[in-house]
């Protein structure tokens, strides 16, 4: 038992030193599983504010700060590789629900003809069992000490990224998303260091987006039922006293040029807008001084520039929306200086 003991303490210390130095692991970092979302999605119930959408949403928003800001602490629902539509008609179909949501989107994402990763949404019954609660908390109680549980570097996933591919001519794992993220308490996520400081990492994250070229058209009668799907959805929030927002986090360059050549502006953003009469933060719309934020690998902030951006999104829908007000002792406003190094362009 003693030779047991001190051989299962020897494995578990290496495999801790090799996630901490070799891999750039950190403990407190959180599953972010199906389980963990169904919880906070009863919480949001309660909560005077929600946020759905897609990752970048879910990436650019500090929720500490959002806090700090306005006195509440909205309850994260945005799930990454998701049309924040689909989240959206989930709110609208949650009687309960009589908040403010404000709806994150990327254009392309947004009108997708299919759910993306978050289609367990539709089956959130699934991952309400006992077990399934007890496991998450066990769960996280170990992962906030122990960096190596990630379930990104799990054995069965690191063997499957072995295989280059399944099969000539079919995506295999090296085509994935690796890890990207870290996900805190209540399901605060921000980017994963190791993508600003490794070139290899942030490149091979750039080169997984594909540039956001979708395979298959974004054509005016996709566009439209994405228009009269949302409507539903809002109107249906709006007419048990909730409220619906909008929110566009940027994006580089790199992918925004064809995000707009799928979904322009003004047939995307302008027009849900003005079709659900709603509030809406655009980035282009940002003063200048909270632009041209840090986006490593293109389509997400950094920690720091994410905080940033959630100041000024945060304090531009207060001005739109009764339904967010700042705090007297609210903290000053933040500006790109507060996350870009200076001299960068």
């Amino acid at each position: 038992m003693l030779a047991v003991a001190v051989v299962l303490a020897a494995g578990v210390i290496a495999l801790e030193v090799n996630a901490r130095r070799n891999i750039g692991l950190h403990a407190g970092d959180l599953d972010n599983s199906e389980v963990a979302w169904v919880k906070e999605r009863v919480r949001s119930e309660s909560n005077p504010v929600a946020i759905v959408g897609d990752s970048r949403i879910l990436f650019d928003t500090d929720l500490d700060h959002f806090e700090k800001l306005t006195g509440t602490r909205p309850v994260q629902l945005a799930i990454h590789g998701t049309s924040a539509l689909t989240l959206l008609e989930d709110a609208a179909s949650n009687e309960n629900f009589r908040g403010l949501l404000i709806v994150g989107l990327a254009d392309t994402m947004f009108f997708m003809p299919f759910d993306g990763y978050g289609e367990y949404v539709r089956r959130r019954g699934d991952f309400t069992s006992p077990s399934g609660r007890l496991g998450i908390e066990i769960d996280h109680v170990l992962q906030r000490r122990l960096a190596f549980l990630d379930a990104n570097y799990r054995l069965s996933v690191a063997a499957h990224r072995l295989d280059p591919d399944f099969r000539g001519g079919v995506e295999g794992p090296k085509h994935d998303i690796w890890k990207l993220q870290e996900v805190g308490e209540n399901r605060q996520t921000w980017m994963w260091d190791r993508v600003e400081y490794d070139p290899a990492w942030r490149a091979r994250t750039r080169w997984a987006w594909k540039g956001f070229k979708d395979p298959f058209p974004y054509t005016p009668e996709l566009i439209a039922k994405g228009h009269a799907r949302a409507k539903k959805a809002v109107d249906a929030i709006r007419a048990r006293g909730g409220e619906v927002v909008f929110v566009r986090p940027p994006s580089d360059i790199h992918l925004r040029v064809n995000e707009e050549a799928q979904v322009p502006k003004a047939k995307g953003w302008d027009m849900l807008l003005s079709n659900n009469r709603a509030a809406g933060v655009h980035n282009d719309d940002l003063p200048p001084d909270v632009r041209r934020l840090i986006m490593p690998e293109w389509s997400h902030l950094n920690r720091a520039c994410a905080t940033v951006f959630t100041d000024a999104y945060v304090r531009a829908l207060a001005r739109q929306t009764p339904r967010l007000k700042l705090r007297p002792d609210a903290p000053p406003p933040l500006t790109r200086d507060d996350c870009v190094p200076p001299g960068s362009v």
